[in-house]
């Protein structure tokens, strides 16, 4: 049998910023920036934010009011809204900008996987140059292939001391971890990149972010670090069959710390 030839995926058109959590009027201003046209219309998803995401929304809008951009919205997307509800999906097809907030990922991706909302998201990510898509804290998170949600301190080192689950697969290379330094979550990131050697896992700080636009290498932004965790050329792990409650270990686990302007290519991890 002949080898089918399967091209290459295209390079997404449209730009994502992660951030970390914490303060993120910095951020704000950096979106705000990029912007071509400030008076477009604006998205405030609060579907990850359990607790008055309304208060959450009026904080986002007055920022970016502030900033000079007047359209911001509140997109719901709960369990008592649908995220295929008709006129849900046609504000996120007007929107230039969506922005996911913080709180829990899991809600992201239980009231968004499977539905039409996720892939108009997807394809507008992929194909519209002018589309912005952000998120801070459990809103990167859910962005990337896989997403942690479970793992505590040095105990994520041990069998069993972790959770991962699928993620929303916009960025299905990424397994990205937040509130990374202020939370000691390195055990937690290198047990998972371990166990899912093809995913690159991106620890973001706190005010600290990445700026991914189509065509040019990922740069860093903020006040603190990005660790960048690549388990693709290990020579050596029990990851495999380790039992509950065992050390993990590995050798050639690699690591890089890059700061604000460093830049990172995705090709040079391949």
């Amino acid at each position: 049998m002949t080898p089918v030839s399967v091209p290459p995926a295209a390079a997404p058109l449209g730009t994502i910023v992660l951030l970390g959590g914490g303060y993120d009027d910095p951020t704000l201003a950096l979106l705000a920036g990029l912007l071509p046209d400030c008076h477009a219309p604006i998205e405030i998803l609060t579907t990850a934010t359990a607790h008055a995401p309304a208060t959450t929304h009026a904080g986002y809008a007055r920022v970016l009011g502030s900033l000079g951009c007047p359209h911001v919205a509140h997109l719901q997307v709960d369990a008592a809204h649908p995220a295929d509800a008709p006129a849900t999906l046609a504000r996120l097809k007007a929107a230039a900008v969506v922005f996911l907030t913080g709180g829990n990922q899991e809600r992201l991706t239980e009231c968004l996987a499977g539905t039409q909302f996720l892939e108009i998201l997807r394809q507008r990510y992929q194909r519209e140059a002018g589309f912005f898509l952000a998120g801070t804290s459990a809103g990167a998170s859910a962005l990337g292939g896989q997403m942690l949600v479970g793992g505590r301190g040095w105990r994520s080192l041990l069998g069993g001391g972790i959770e991962v689950v699928p993620g929303l697969g916009l960025l299905p290379e990424l397994l990205i971890d937040q509130h990374f330094i202020e939370r000691e979550r390195y055990p937690r990131l290198m047990h998972a990149v371990l166990a899912h050697p093809h995913l690159l896992g991106l620890g973001l700080s706190e005010e600290t972010g990445l700026l991914l636009r189509p065509g040019r290498p990922a740069e860093v932004f903020g006040t603190e670090v990005v660790v960048v965790v690549d388990a693709r050329r290990v020579t050596a792990t029990n990851v495999a069959a380790l039992p509950k409650g065992q050390p993990l270990g590995a050798r050639g686990l690699t690591v890089d710390l890059l700061v604000a302007g460093d830049t990172l290519s995705m090709s040079n991890y391949q």
